[in-house]
Formats: structure tokens, C-alpha cells, sequence
């Protein structure tokens, strides 16, 4: 049997066209729309959010796939880019998101290959599973590069 679990956040109106977040696991922090948008540099903005919880909840599965198929990781970093689609009515979408990582493996002794394939699996089940780009409308493009030692 399926089971649920809550997530809740709550916003403050600040003034202007600004914010403050405080989040159900406890950080809070200011928020704007972004500077385009009337709103002010140097917060987070609710875009910033968007693209920043796909590229976080993937990293976090593929540490989870990483673990179950046995790979040592040395180092992972991605950039994320988030496409924003603006229509001629003004309503906006986020038409796709590209995650670029950067994965450091350690095949100690291993075949490189072997070792990259599994990592590949890896990442597979990293976007299989993920909550946040299972919940997503947008289309979403992984492109790994593996730096295997």
C-alpha cells in the first residue's frame, strides 16, 4: 500500500517584491522575485529554487545509486541550467532543465569501462528516482562526464 509524507514551507510578505521562506526542516531565508521580474538581486529567487531542487534531489539519488552499484566516488559537481519559456500571454514555464556533472570515480584496479558503465547505471536510477524531476513537467537532459582515476 502507497504511504505520504508532507513537506511544508511558509512565506512572510516582506514589502516590495520581496519575502521570507522558512522551510519544514528548518532553514529560512529571504526571497525575490528575480531582478527581471521587479524583484532584487542577491536572494533566492523562486527559479533559483526551481533549478536548484532538481539538481540537488538528482546528486542525492545518484549518491544512493552510487552506493547500491558499488562505486567510489571521488568527487561530483553539476551545473544546472534551467530554460524558462515566456508566452506571447505572458504565462511563463520552465521548458527544460540541462544537468551537466562532473562525476570523479576511483576504479582502483577496475576497468575504467566497467567502471563508467555502472556509474551510467548509476545515474539511470538517480533520475528514475528522483522525486523533484519525477514531479517536473519539464523535459530533462542529463549529460554526464566521468573522470575516472
Amino acid at each position: 500500500m502507497a504511504k505520504s509524507e508532507i513537506y511544508e514551507a511558509s512565506v512572510t510578505w516582506t514589502g516590495g517584491h520581496r519575502g521570507r521562506l522558512k522551510l519544514g526542516n528548518g532553514p529560512e531565508m529571504d526571497f525575490s522575485a528575480p531582478p527581471a521580474s521587479h524583484g532584487e538581486a542577491g536572494v533566492l529567487t523562486p527559479e533559483d529554487a526551481f533549478v536548484g531542487a532538481v539538481n540537488a534531489c538528482v546528486m542525492l539519488m545518484f549518491i544512493w545509486g552510487m552506493e547500491r552499484h558499488k562505486l567510489d566516488l571521488a568527487s561530483y559537481e553539476c551545473r544546472a541550467e534551467g530554460t524558462k519559456l515566456i508566452e506571447l500571454d505572458r504565462t511563463e514555464i520552465f521548458s527544460r532543465v540541462v544537468l551537466r556533472p562532473r562525476i570523479g570515480l576511483r576504479a582502483a584496479g577496475e576497468d575504467p569501462a566497467a567502471v563508467e558503465r555502472r556509474a551510467r547505471r548509476a545515474l539511470d536510477s538517480a533520475r528514475k528516482y528522483s522525486l523533484i524531476a519525477n514531479s517536473i513537467k519539464s523535459e530533462l537532459i542529463i549529460e554526464p562526464e566521468f573522470v575516472i582515476a
